[in-house]
C-alpha cells in the first residue's frame, strides 16, 4: 500500500502522542485528511492542545471507547503504546460473516515504523534492546556523521532517540542515505521488514507490564532479524541468550561481540561446526576486532556495560563501510548521553551520577558494577512487574555499597530481595528534597552517590527526564560543608 492507495480511503490515526501528531502531519502534507483517535477524554486535553486540534480541521473522537468506533475504516496507523491485541481495534481487523459498512473489507492496521520501513529507500541500522539502544544509535550517528563511510550520503538519527521523527525526513531520502533508528518492541512487534544492519544489544526482560510474557517480548524484538536478506548484517551480543536467540533469526552476516574473548566455545575466527563468528571482544582493557584495538580506558563512558554499545557500534559502521581511524576519534570523543550514567557534578568531595533512564534491574546492577568508590545508591520506583532478584544478590555481593536508599511503590519489593542486609537501607523519602536530606547525613567526601532506580518514575515523577532533572536539581543545591 502506498499514499495514492490512501487517496479517498477512510484512514485514522490511533492516539494522539508525539508519533500520532507527526503521521497526521505526513499524512496532511500529502493530501490524506485523517481521522483522529485517542482514548484520553477531551476534558483531559489542555486549553492549547484543544486549539491545536481544532485547527487542524479533521474529524476526531476521543474518549475511553474512541476505538470501538472504527467501523467501515480501511487503515489506521497504531501509537506503539497501543498494544496490538487491543479488542476494542481488532473487532474490525477479523473478518466478519457480516457485509462492512459501505462494502468495506477488514481494517488495516499499521504504524509510523512499519510504514518508514515499507517505503524507505535508504540503507536502515536498526538497533534494539532492553537497555544501551540509545548510546549506541547516538555512537554510530556520530562516526557516521563524520562522513567516515565511502558513500556520498546523509545520515540521520530518529526512533525513540532522535530529534526528528521518521515520517518527517521519509520524503528527503535517498538510496545512498543511512538511517539509524532506535527501535523498541513496541515499534518491532509488526513489522515484515528488517533493517539492512541490525544490531542487538543486551535482551533482558523488560515491559512485562506490556507483553504477556518474556517470550512474547523476546518475539516482539525478534523482526529487526527475521526477515533479513543474505545481503545485510546483524551483530549480536553474544554475552546474551535471548540476543542470540533473536540474532540467528537472521539470514544475513552474523557479527558477535562479547566482553570475554571465548564465549560459546568460539574464539574469534570462524566455528565452521556452528557456524559463528566473534568479531569483537575485550581483553586486557582493550576492545579488540580484527587488527584494530581500542583501550577502554580513554572512553568517556563509565562501565562496562557500554564496552558493549562501543563494539556494537564498531561492528555496524564498519558494516556500513566506515573507516577505522573514523571509528577510533568519535568513539573517544563521544561524552554519552543525559540520564545515563550521566556525571552531574563534585560537591563537597562528592561525586553525584545520574542514571534515570535506568528503568530495570539489570541496568541498575551495570550501574554498581561501574565504581569501586564508597557507594550511595538511590533504587525503587513505580511497577514494571520486574524480578528483584539478581539486584538483591547483587547489592549484597558488592562491600563497596555504603547505603541504600530505597523510594518509591517498589522499594519494599527491593528491600525484601536485599534479605537480613538492612543495616545499610535507608527509606521513607516522599520526594527529592527528603532525598537529599537523606544523602546528608551520609554522604562523606570520596563517595559516589548514583541515581539507578531499576524502576519506572510515575510514582513521583512525571518521566524519567522529570526524575533525573530534579535530581540534578538537588546536586546544585547541595550544600553539605
Amino acid at each position: 500500500m502506498n499514499l495514492q492507495d490512501l487517496k479517498g480511503k477512510l484512514v485514522g490515526v490511533l492516539g494522539y502522542g508525539q508519533e500520532g501528531k507527526a503521521v497526521t502531519a505526513y499524512l496532511l502534507k500529502h493530501k490524506i485528511k485523517p481521522v483522529l483517535f485517542d482514548q484520553r477524554p477531551w476534558e483531559s486535553w489542555s486549553e492549547i492542545e484543544k486549539l491545536k486540534i481544532e485547527k487542524l480541521g479533521l474529524n476526531f473522537i476521543f474518549g475511553a471507547h474512541a476505538f470501538k468506533e472504527l467501523a467501515g475504516f480501511d487503515i489506521a496507523f497504531r501509537s506503539p503504546g497501543i498494544k496490538l491485541n487491543n479488542p476494542d481495534i481488532n473487532r474490525w481487523t477479523e473478518p466478519s460473516p457480516q457485509p462492512s459498512p459501505k462494502g468495506r473489507g477488514r481494517l488495516v492496521i499499521t504504524s509510523q515504523t512499519r510504514w518508514f520501513f515499507e517505503h524507505c529507500p535508504a540503507k536502515i541500522i536498526g538497533i534494539t534492546g532492553t537497555k544501551g539502544k540509545g548510546t549506541t544509535s547516538s555512537l554510530i550517528y556520530e562516526i557516521l556523521l563524520a562522513k567516515s563511510y565511502k558513500l556520498n550520503a546523509k545520515c540521520y538519527l530518529t526512533g525513540n532517540i532522535g530529534k526528528t521523527q521518521p515520517l518527517e525526513i521519509l520524503d528527503n531520502l535517498g538510496a545512498d542515505d543511512y538511517v539509524v533508528y532506535e527501535l523498541s518492541s513496541f515499534q518491532l512487534q509488526d513489522l515484515e521488514k528488517s533493517p539492512h544492519i541490525a544490531v542487538v544489544l543486551m535482551v533482558t526482560s523488560e515491559h512485562l507490564d506490556y507483553h504477556t510474557n518474556q517470550k512474547d517480548y523476546v518475539d516482539a524484538k525478534s523482526s529487526i532479524t527475521k526477515f533479513q536478506t543474505l545481503d545485510d548484517f546483524a551483530i549480536i551480543n553474544a554475552d546474551f541468550e535471548n540476543s542470540v536467540l533473536i540474532g540467528e533469526q537472521s539470514k544475513g552476516k552474523k557479527l558477535y561481540f562479547s566482553r570475554k574473548k571465548y564465549v560459546l566455545g568460539f574464539d574469534g575466527r570462524q566455528n565452521q561446526e556452528r557456524g559463528k563468528i566473534v568479531a569483537a571482544f575485550v581483553e586486557n582493557k582493550e576492545i579488540f576486532t580484527g587488527n584494530f584495538h581500542l583501550p577502554v580506558s580513554q572512553l568517556h563512558l563509565r562501565g562496562e556495560h557500554n564496552f558493549d554499545n562501543v563494539m556494537a557500534a564498531i561492528l555496524a559502521t564498519r558494516s556500513a563501510g566506515a573507516d577505522l581511524e573514523s571509528i577510533k576519534k568519535a568513539a573517544l570523543n563521544f561524552k554519552g548521553l543525559e540520564h545515563r550514567l550521566e556525571f552531574v557534578a563534585k560537591k563537597s568531595g562528592v561525586k553525584f551520577y545520574n542514571d534515570s533512564f535506568s528503568t530495570t534491574p539489570e541496568t541498575a546492577i551495570a550501574a554498581m558494577q561501574s565504581f569501586t568508590e564508597p557507594l550511595i545508591i538511590i533504587l525503587g520506583g513505580s511497577s514494571k512487574n520486574s524480578n528483584f532478584t539478581e539486584l538483591g544478590r547483587a547489592v549484597n555481593s558488592r562491600k563497596n555499597i555504603k547505603k541504600i536508599i530505597l523510594i518509591g511503590q517498589e522499594a519494599g519489593r527491593i528491600k525484601q530481595s536485599l534479605g537480613e542486609d538492612t543495616n545499610r537501607i535507608i527509606e521513607g523519602a516522599k520526594n527529592i528534597e527528603e532525598i537529599f536530606k537523606q544523602i546528608e547525613s551520609v554522604a562523606e567526601s570520596g563517595d559516589v552517590v548514583v541515581l539507578s532506580p531499576a524502576c519506572a518514575s510515575f510514582d513521583m515523577f512525571k518521566s524519567y527526564v522529570d526524575r533525573g532533572d530534579q535530581f540534578k536539581q538537588g546536586v546544585k543545591n547541595y550544600s553539605k560543608c
